[in-house]
Formats: structure tokens, sequence, C-alpha cells
């Protein structure tokens, strides 16, 4: 597969990676994901009033640059080479791109203020016991007066405390499964009813589950058609794991450059170890996964606006060798680098346990694979 990037994307990437390595060293990050608020609220406003990043792959006509699906996948591959806390794939590609389609002033009042940077918007589509289903879903909508009364629950909500609102799934039709019937909804966090439970992952980042009980929302709370949300949520669902395989890749670089320099300086029998020929072998096997990760991340990030299946089948091809190649490149960093690979104090430890929760975030590699194999049956 041959691509390039255009002048625009390069300038688009050099300028964010720079930008990342002056003001977001690894003690910095490290710093903030101990802290009270658990990431850096000022790099998310530079982010979106200096560099204009997080309108890059969005429309002109809803506040952003004009870009598309290229120019997430440059900023996810950027933001996981430093490490980011900053919840771009949650508040960007994932409700962005849901409020991007919705109508209505309040959904494009809220846009225009995650792409400033002034906020954050979490989405709560999964649910306990459904295993990565997004057609799971047992969050009841009732409709009460002119509004919506919202009783449900959701987990693993990645950033649900740092923004104003959430963007949640409801059934308001259909059976517990049924792809009909599926809504979504736009709520305040601090709306009565709502309450977070609020807790860490493993790789130092914020998460939440949420108990809506009794929820009561006005009518422009419902984000397009009444119980026929769940194809939008399909393709964003894909956005996002095509952005978040960005991601990985730009993990996998970073630990695969972290392991070739430590083992340049690293000395055993006199010499670097850098010099022994298994090490040399084995680096240039992690390498190889690197790439084959970076051209599964192509094809999908390629084939976002193609058919739904061609869509799908392309998201979920990557996501699996994304997953089988940061486990090879995560685990031979660690081991490279000895007893220090398991330290705190090394970044290699961070980026594992990043790529661990990459592992099993929008579906598993085996659910990926299920998931491939269903559309492929489909085609024959």
């Amino acid at each position: 597969m041959h691509f390039s990037l255009n002048n625009e994307q390069t300038l688009l990437r050099n300028s964010l990676r720079a930008f990342l390595r002056d003001r977001y060293p690894f003690s910095s990050r490290k710093d903030a994901s101990q802290s009270d608020k658990g990431w850096r609220p000022d790099i998310w406003r530079a982010l979106g009033k200096e560099l204009g990043i997080l309108g890059a792959a969005l429309p002109e006509d809803v506040g952003g640059s004009g870009g598309g699906p290229v120019e997430n996948m440059i900023v996810m591959e950027e933001l996981g080479r430093a490490l980011a806390l900053e919840p771009f794939a949650e508040s960007v590609v994932m409700a962005g791109g849901l409020l991007r389609r919705a109508v209505g002033q309040r959904a494009r009042d809220l846009l225009a203020a995650v792409l400033a940077g002034d906020d954050t918007v979490a989405v709560g589509w999964n649910e306990p016991g459904a295993r990565f289903g997004l057609a799971t879903v047992g969050t009841q909508a009732r409709k009460q007066g002119d509004g919506w009364c919202l009783d449900g629950h959701k987990v693993a909500v990645i950033g649900a405390q740092w923004g104003s609102s959430l963007i949640v799934t409801a059934r308001s039709g259909g059976a517990a499964s049924d792809r009909y019937g599926i809504s979504l909804f736009l709520v305040e966090r601090e709306r009565p009813g709502v309450t977070l439970r609020e807790y860490h992952t493993i790789d130092g980042r914020r998460a939440a589950d949420v108990v809506l009980d009794g929820v009561m929302l006005p009518a422009d709370a419902l984000l397009g058609a009444e119980g026929q949300a769940f194809d939008l949520i399909e393709r964003i669902a894909d956005e996002a794991v095509a952005a978040q395989c960005a991601e990985a890749v730009g993990l996998m670089e970073r630990m695969l450059e972290d392991t070739v320099a430590y083992t340049r300086q690293r000395e055993q029998f006199g010499q670097p170890i850098s010099s022994f020929q298994v090490l040399q072998h084995r680096m240039a096997d992690m390498m190889i996964q690197v790439e084959l990760a970076r051209s599964s991340v192509y094809g999908a990030t390629l084939k976002l606006d193609a058919e739904p299946a061609e869509r799908a089948r392309a998201a979920s091809a990557a996501k699996v060798t994304t997953d089988q190649a940061c486990r090879f490149v995560g685990q031979n960093a660690i081991q490279l680098h000895g007893g220090m690979g398991m330290s705190d104090e090394l970044p290699v430890t961070h980026y594992f346990k990043r790529a661990t929760v990459l592992g099993n975030t929008l579906g598993s590699a085996d659910f990926h694979v299920r998931r491939f194999a269903g559309f492929e049956r489909e085609a024959a």
C-alpha cells in the first residue's frame, strides 16, 4: 500500500509533535495522572485555541478545519507517542462525530465549546454484561410530557467526570438487543438523577460508571430521530476504532524507539547489548509488527467512508492486527529493558499499560475476529 501525507497533513503532524515534545514531557504526564484532576485542561485548551487541532478533522460548517479521517489518524498517532491523557478520541472522534450530525442549537453550541477546548463530552454506550455489543442497551427512555425520563446504568465511561455533558444510548423501543429502538440523548453531568462512581484505570486515566435514575430531560436532549441511532453509533464506533488503532501505532513507535535507545546504552560483557545479534533480530521483528499495524490503520482509515460492511471489516481487521502487534512489541520492550521494564519510573511501563487498555476498548481482538468473520459469511 502506497500512502503519503500531503503538505498540510505533514505540517499538522510536525507542529503537534513539536508542541507535545515541548509542553507535554513524560514527567508532566505522570504528574497530571496523579493529580486530583487526572489530566491537563491547559493542554486541552491549547490544542483547541492555539493549534486548532481539536477541529482538524471536522467540516468547516461546524467550526472545523475541513479535514477528515486522515487528520484524526495523524492526531491520534501523535497523542499516542506522547502518551497524552486528554480525551481526543472520546470527545472529538466519538462525541464530536455524534454532535456534528445532530440538529439544534444546543448540539452546535456544545460542539463549538469542545472544539475551542473549553469543554469535553463523554460517551456512555457500554452496559454491564453487554460484552462490547453496541445493540445491547438496557437503559430505558420513556416519554414524559414534552420530554424524556431515563433509567439505566453505563459502565467504563472514560472522562465522564471532566466535562459538562454525556451522550448516552437508551432504548425507546424494541427488545433488549434489537438494532431498532436505540436513541441518543445529551445528558448534563450535574442533572438530578445522574450519579457517577469514579475510578482510575490501569493506564492512569479516569473513568466512571454512570447511574441514571429517573433523569428528566427536555425534548431537545434527543439527538437525531427516535429509535434510529444504531447505524450512526456503529459508524462512530468504527471511526473510533480506527483512531485508537492509530494511537496504538504511536505507542508502539515510542516503545520501539525507547527499547533501541536502552539497548545501545546498556552494557553486558563489555559491550552494548544492542550489538548482540539475537536482540537485533528481536527489535527487527518489533519494527515489522509496527509497520504491519500501521498498514492496517491506513486501510481502516481510508475505508471509513466506504459502504458499512466494507468499513466494518477494515476496522475490525485493524483492531485485531494492532492488538496482536501491541502485545508483541510491548512484551518484548518490557523484556529487553530487563527488570527496569517493570519499574514505574520508565515510560515503557506506562506505554504498555495504555496498550493493554486499548486492547480491550471498543471490543477485544476476539470480539473483532468474530465480527469480521460474520461479515465474511454474509459476503459469501
